[in-house]
């Protein structure tokens, strides 16, 4: 059982890793936004309070570390994530990984985003609020699928 969780461990951080460099690769050369995960660090010092939802993350009291909170956070939902993975795969799925069950999980969690996350930082189910709301649906949906493509990759690895 352990090997199985630290199979996961290893495919939630280079599904991470992953969608941190395509966040790279957006912002340098298609001027996309940067990440910021300060706001999503103050969501979660804000959630033991029992505030879950906000009309404005950014009106919410600061916490000193909130980027460091957000980033370590983001670290531990990918791993939950690849945890997830490695628990559902059938027996014999490390041993010849396909990309199916990934994608399925990568594609199943931006749930978590539209439905918990984004209306708990203010900006509505699925990014409602957003001036261009399909557009950050249609970017969610390409993070998690290479946040499943690196979760697909370590798998492989892990299979030699």
């Amino acid at each position: 059982m352990s090997d199985i969780i630290w199979r996961g461990v290893a495919m939630g951080i280079g599904g991470t890793v992953f969608m941190d460099l395509w966040a790279i690769i957006l912002h340098r050369f298609f001027g996309q936004s940067a990440p910021n995960w300060a706001p999503v660090g103050r969501w979660f010092w804000h959630l033991p309070k029992g505030k879950v939802f906000h009309d404005n993350i950014a009106s919410a009291p600061p916490y000193k570390h909130e980027n460091a909170l957000g980033w370590i956070s983001h670290y531990a939902v990918g791993i939950l994530y690849g945890i997830l993975l490695a628990l559902i795969v059938p027996a014999g799925w490390f041993g010849t990984p396909t990309f199916a069950l990934p994608w399925l999980v990568g594609i199943v969690t931006v749930a978590a985003g539209w439905f918990l996350l984004q209306p708990g930082l203010g900006i509505g189910w699925a990014a409602s609020k957003t001036p261009n709301p399909w557009k950050v649906r249609a970017l969610n949906l390409v993070a998690h699928t290479i946040f499943a493509l690196g979760m697909f990759v370590i798998a492989l690895l892990l299979s030699r």
